[in-house]
């Protein structure tokens, strides 16, 4: 069993729109949605759970009525803290020790079908791995005054994405520690590898950005346009205008 945990509780306030970014829409279709899709499309993937602020539960499965051709998925309440609506998301679908838990950031909407299989597959042999690409710029790593003390190798370092791959059992472990010894990290993979669990990488494109910035929306839409993600979201289109307005009409 495979399943998807999105979490989608933020607030989206580097966006400065006004909503949760993930109801934006990218190429006529709401970030949130395509992510969905391209997900849904992925033979390999069983399940979804989307992790939302408690007061838009009904709001999403409302909206996520109308799109058609969808995997089995679940809505549920996040937490103050992304870490703790991925928690919930995990206990909120039952499963053995060795089924395969991906998170992925619903603000990546781009995520393709290779990556998506790469991660499964490595988390089955490895029990824990992430999406990545290698850095392209130098790194400098600064003192509070701004003074540059060390330059890493650039061989070394990844720019890391999501999904984060892990068998149910590491992972829970990990979110379960965490939570008990009160330590809060910057993602998945830093639980598991905090309770001493290896994590590998697994390579990744440059396409799977995460919307956070309307810079963002730019690049997106250009991406879009130079080769759609899914046919499932073509045939989708025809209700998308109805689910836009829909959104407008909540956020207004």
């Amino acid at each position: 069993m495979v399943t998807v945990i999105f979490p989608a509780a933020g607030k989206g306030s580097r966006m400065q729109a006004g909503m949760n970014k993930v109801f934006m829409p990218l190429g006529g279709v709401p970030i949130l949605i395509r992510t969905l899709l391209q997900y849904s499309s992925c033979s390999e993937i069983d399940q979804m759970v989307v992790v939302v602020a408690a007061a838009e539960v009904d709001f999403v499965k409302s909206v996520l009525s109308k799109v058609q051709r969808l995997k089995p998925y679940n809505v549920v309440a996040g937490g103050s803290e992304r870490q703790y609506s991925v928690l919930n998301g995990i206990k909120s679908v039952n499963g053995s020790d060795d089924d395969i838990i991906l998170v992925h950031d619903a603000a990546r909407p781009l995520i393709s079908h290779e990556t998506i299989t790469a991660v499964i597959d490595g988390a089955k042999k490895y029990g824990g791995v992430i999406a990545a690409v290698a850095a392209k710029n130098t790194i400098k790593v600064c003192d509070n005054e701004g003074v540059v003390k060390e330059t890493p190798d650039r061989s070394t370092l990844w720019e890391i994405q999501t999904p984060q791959g892990f068998t149910r059992k590491i992972l829970l472990e990990a979110n379960d520690r965490a939570q008990a010894e009160g330590f809060l990290g910057t993602d998945d993979a830093s639980l598991v590898e905090r309770i001493g669990h290896p994590v590998h990488i697994v390579k990744s494109d440059y396409r799977n950005i995460k919307i956070t910035t309307p810079e963002d929306i730019i690049v997106g839409e250009a991406f879009i346009k130079s080769q759609e993600q899914s046919r499932l979201i073509e045939k989708n289109k025809r209700i998308m205008v109805e689910i836009n307005d829909l959104i407008k009409d909540c956020w207004q």
